[in-house]
């Protein structure tokens, strides 16, 4: 028997479809997100307002952001193809009608279950492709994104996403660093600083992205017909954000290698955004947005301190600073925040040695246990 909770939502459910639903399931252990399967046997995927919101939005502007985007996506863009349709939407976006993407399988899960194989690399570079496509055509649109917010409810105020939600924290880590006993040299401060600047100054790289460019956030099928999703978090930034995930570990990994997928990002940028073509200008946006998030993760030495010898955060931290010196190396920038990224992940393997392994040998998209 349904529970009362679950009558009242399929209840909202058949008010907004006109059509009676056979059962509900939830996802991932996320209460506020379930598989609705009708009783003309078809499944859709239902969003409701989750309990609150996260970084800079509320959880009723995470709802609106969301519808948003796939509006965008679908009748501004034209590239409903690269993301799930919204079916329906209550008029306050409380709820959302979502087309179910099954079977498609998230990304992360086949890359944590079988390793990088030739076959994932693959995917792996369609999603990349898929960001920069998103991006590409995106761009100079930023004006109709913030109209349709605006249509939703949005406040003014809210409407700036000049800053990523997680890209202002970089501010804070000259000082944690100095408080773990690795100050940043003055240049390698200016260094940082311009790379901030250059994520808040994107000039002709502002365009659209998802907010969360991770490989959990594309569902796949063995042959391809990816789909990205998660547009909460949505907004217009450097699009080079998009592709750092490439060049530096995100929160899932202890290793990437994305030559490839970068390659194909730029391509793929490129057709709407031609100065991605100039070696200086993309160079130093990637190795910008790589450089904000190591700085990011580097807030955590204290906290990655704590834990216990062998916890997969600490090596990732230490593969993560020089994932960051790597990508400055590799296009010729930011050369004094490479090395105090290379010179901090050396204290941290005398100060860790349970982290003094040569991190080049950590195969691509390892999964980062957790306790």
């Amino acid at each position: 028997m349904p529970s009362p909770v679950d009558a009242v939502v399929a209840a909202e459910i058949e008010d907004l479809l006109a059509v009676p639903v056979a059962r509900l399931e939830e996802l991932d252990g996320h209460p506020w997100v379930l598989r609705a399967h009708l009783a003309d046997g078809s499944p859709i995927i239902v969003k409701r307002l989750r309990p609150g919101g996260y970084g800079l939005r509320s959880a009723a502007e995470l709802m609106r952001c969301e519808r948003a985007a796939l509006e965008l996506l679908d009748k501004d863009l034209g590239l409903a193809h690269l993301g799930p349709r919204l079916l329906a939407a209550e008029p306050d976006t409380q709820m959302l009608v979502i087309e179910d993407l099954g079977p498609r399988t998230e990304l992360a899960r086949l890359l944590r279950h079988n390793g990088l194989t030739p076959e994932l690399d693959d995917r792996l570079t369609d999603f990349a492709a898929a960001e920069g496509e998103i991006a590409a055509a995106s761009a100079s649109r930023a004006a109709d994104f913030a109209t349709r917010r605006a249509e939703l409810g949005t406040p003014a105020q809210g409407l700036d996403d000049g800053e990523h939600a997680w890209t202002g924290l970089w501010r804070t880590a000259p000082e944690r660093a100095a408080e773990f006993g690795v100050p940043m040299p003055d240049a390698a401060e200016r260094d940082l600083r311009a790379a901030g600047a250059e994520l808040a100054e994107p000039g002709p790289f502002l365009a659209f992205t998802n907010g969360d460019p991770e490989a959990n956030n594309y569902l796949t099928m063995p042959d391809g017909d990816g789909r990205l999703i998660d547009f909460e978090g949505a907004g217009f930034r450097h699009a080079l954000t998009a592709a750092a995930g490439f060049a530096v570990p995100g929160s899932l990994w202890m290793a990437v290698c994305g030559e490839r997928q970068i390659a194909a990002f730029r391509t793929a940028l490129a057709r709407g955004i031609p100065e991605a073509e100039d070696d200086r200008r993309f160079g130093f946006g990637l190795a910008s947005a790589a450089a904000v998030w190591t700085a990011i993760r580097s807030n955590d030495l204290r906290k990655r301190e704590a834990r216990e010898p062998g916890d997969d955060s600490r090596i990732q931290l230490v593969a993560g600073l020089e994932a960051g010196a790597r990508t400055a190396d590799a296009y010729g920038v930011l050369p004094h925040f490479a090395a105090w990224c290379r010179s901090t992940a050396e204290v941290l393997r005398r100060c860790w040695p349970d982290t003094d392994v040569d991190t080049a040998t950590i195969a691509p998209y390892t999964w980062r246990s957790r306790p």
